[in-house]
């Protein structure tokens, strides 16, 4: 058995660290794995050297004879590895494979990544999900957001945490806050800085470390000068060793409007960090965390909640303390052994129906 997962690129992201996990346990359990790429050329997450890494083109910009180009090459790519099945993590991974793969079979698996209610085509994605033989999705509520025809192919999966997270920090934990996001609107960090704003006036002593890049950060750095926090905001960028930078901070913060599962999320909770996390659409943060028992859940999109929140944790040590100590042990119930399993299991569900 081979498992080619199907991905737009492999630079900095929730996908793409999930996908590396999984084909670097199955290179570690003797199935083969290729990760093939189909709209870039970078590789910015760790694979194991078993691992066959396949560059079907760089990003094509709209231009439709890229695309064909980059259709032949995955079709020429099947054709030689014919008992593959194929693991696609995008919705155009979905779509390509689908048109590359016409007059052939090859088990398909689709894990929906994010809120299906945002994507804008909804028509084309779900023609493409209803070619797959198994569709994964990361929460309950995620599957109340197909029609029938999806939802009697889905199975709901969440994500895994990497083996290599550092251990729980038990020492004083220093006066800082922190956020590990894309500077993307989704993400919020509006809210978290004007939260923030609010929260300094009590708890002056405590500085917010943003690490991330995306296209709001000139922005966000602006909106922070002009109140005033200069000297207590720091934007560190894309750091690839944040979790070790950020464990013996005070508390970490998700302030998403949305989000599928937030892999920061899981790996601070496994990690045995204090934290605060919006409520967002798909239900992922909910998944994850149990108000106010391993961590805590704010409203989406208020500020006045998220700082209140914040003092919360930071006035009561003792809360802080029991929900690092509850949270830490998602590290064992989301472990990639566990969640690579489930996905394998998909293949062996659809093979006993078939038989």
């Amino acid at each position: 058995m081979k498992i080619v997962f199907v991905v737009p690129d492999m630079i900095g992201g929730g996908t793409e660290r999930i996908v590396s996990l999984l084909a670097n346990e199955y290179v570690k359990r003797g199935i083969e794995a290729a990760v093939l790429v189909f709209a870039g050329n970078k590789l910015e997450y760790s694979l194991d050297e078993r691992v066959e890494v396949v560059m079907a083109g760089g990003p094509s910009g709209g231009n439709p004879w890229i695309r064909l180009k980059r259709i032949r090459f995955m079709r020429e790519y099947y054709r030689k590895n014919r008992d593959c099945a194929i693991f696609a993590f995008s919705v155009m991974g979905a779509v390509f494979s689908a048109v590359a793969t016409i007059g052939e079979k090859h088990w398909t698996l689709v894990s929906e990544r994010s809120d299906p209610n945002e994507y804008e085509h909804k028509w084309i994605r779900d023609f493409f999900y209803g070619r797959a033989d198994r569709v994964v999705l990361q929460t309950d509520d995620v599957l109340k957001s197909f029609g029938r025809k999806i939802r009697e192919k889905a199975v709901v999966i969440p994500n895994p945490v990497d083996p290599m997270l550092p251990p729980a920090y038990k020492g004083k934990r220093k006066k800082k806050i922190c956020a590990a996001a894309r500077l993307e609107p989704s993400k919020d960090h509006k809210t978290l800085l004007r939260a923030f704003y609010d929260f300094q006036k009590e708890f002056g002593d405590y500085t917010l470390e943003i690490y991330g890049k995306g296209s709001l950060e000139g922005e966000l750095k602006a909106m922070t000068k002009e109140m005033g926090m200069d000297a207590k905001v720091n934007f560190h960028g894309f750091c690839p060793t944040v979790r070790e930078e950020i464990r013996d901070h005070a508390m970490y913060i998700l302030s998403s409007k949305f989000e599928g599962i937030s892999n920061a999320l899981m790996e601070t909770l496994a990690m045995g960090m204090p934290v605060i996390a919006t409520d967002c659409p798909v239900g992922g943060s909910r998944m994850c965390i149990k108000d106010h028992e391993n961590g805590i859940l704010v409203p989406v999109e208020d500020p006045k909640a998220l700082a209140a929140a914040m003092k919360e944790l930071a006035s009561d040590e003792e809360l802080s303390q029991r929900l690092a100590r509850n949270a830490g042990e998602l590290r064992g119930k989301f472990a990639i052994e566990r969640i690579a399993e489930q996905f394998l299991g998909c293949m062996e569900e659809e093979r006993c129906v078939s038989c």
